[in-house]
């Protein structure tokens, strides 16, 4: 039976089908299906179908417990891309101005070598991992929980579009499918079944990053958590995901290390203002966190974020409770 007919068949009748139904429902409608007119309607549109046997299909997806009949694709990069070493940057929402940072300043880190950054275009953690691996000249994949055709939300129409320019955006829904709450988690095993890593960068208790980490891990894939602050509800999830195993990620190069990549040294983290401080007095000075603490004035909390910042950075290191500033590393 045709995969194509199964997706159609799922946008017909606002469902999750990944195998062929039994009920005569569907034998009605893949008699009536007219395959060649529905793939001249999505070329008009701008739109492809990858089928989930076709040869350019991306392996890790088809290895999931329940992988989509195809993926819907547009974007002006080859369905080549969707098999390239990639690395999956996800988090939540309602993330913190750290969160945000970390999340752009990783897409740029980790795109800038030549990993995809496959993400889900929502607010907060999702779009800055995109954003960055834009800003670093990188590819990468926006994997949408509705129909290949809508921009969701509405206000990333232009992030979708920049995506288009260098990447793709891919969905296993149709044209025409709404947006729905039971969608998201189903599109977060597509994400984790596009990359070989996984990095959860900020995630409350019940966070839809969780569930992605949760098909990743059930994938035998590597996940990554960003630590955060203990008194913090948006990093009580990922300081959970530490808590069972996690490998905890305080750098780009945590990750790039997996592929045998190198940093790429055109590409400079931009730091918040109070890291930039702390940097400043590091450049002095080694200091303990009690020393920086009286010399720059920021707060327990404040400071502990700086310097896990500078450290994700590369831009400092800590031996024996001393903090120092490093060169970036090239």
């Amino acid at each position: 039976m045709s995969e194509l007919a199964l997706a159609a068949f799922a946008a017909a009748t606002d469902s999750h089908v990944v195998r062929e139904p039994k009920e005569l429902k569907f034998r009605r409608f893949a008699r009536a299906f007219d395959e060649g007119a529905y793939l001249a309607e999505l070329e008009a549109n701008g739109y492809r179908f990858l089928g989930r046997s076709d040869d350019a299909f991306p392996a890790l997806v088809r290895e999931l417990h329940d992988p989509p009949p195809g993926l819907f694709l547009r974007g002006e990069a080859e369905a080549d891309l969707l098999s390239e070493a990639a690395v999956a940057i996800v988090g939540a929402r309602s993330c913190s101005s750290y969160g945000r940072q970390v999340a752009r300043q990783l897409g740029r880190e980790l795109a800038g070598p030549g990993l995809a950054v496959v993400s889900g275009m929502a607010r907060g953690v999702d779009a800055e991992a995109h954003r960055g691996a834009l800003e670093a000249g990188g590819t990468t994949v926006a994997v949408l929980g509705c129909g290949i055709d809508r921009d969701y939300p509405a206000a990333h129409r232009d992030l979708a579009r920049g995506i288009c320019e260098r990447g793709l955006v891919v969905s296993e829904y149709a044209p025409g499918v709404e947006p729905a709450p039971w969608r998201f988690p189903a599109r977060n095993r597509i994400i984790a079944g596009l990359a070989e890593v996984a990095v959860i960068v900020e995630a409350r208790e019940r966070s839809g990053a969780l569930i992605t980490a949760d098909f990743a891990l059930d994938a035998g894939r590597e996940v990554f958590a960003v630590p955060g602050e203990i008194t913090s509800s948006l990093s009580a999830g990922t300081n959970a995901l530490l808590r069972l195993g996690a490998t905890p990620l305080t750098r780009a190069t945590d990750v790039l290390a997996l592929f045998g990549l190198e940093p790429d040294a055109s590409v400079s983290p931009e730091l918040g203002e109070h890291a930039a401080t702390v940097l400043a007095a590091l450049s002095e000075e080694p200091a303990g966190a009690d020393q920086l603490g009286r010399v720059t004035g920021l707060g327990p909390a404040i400071l502990a974020t700086a310097l896990t910042e500078l450290e994700l950075a590369g831009a400092a290191a800590e031996m024996d409770g001393v903090w120092r500033g490093v060169r970036p590393q090239r």
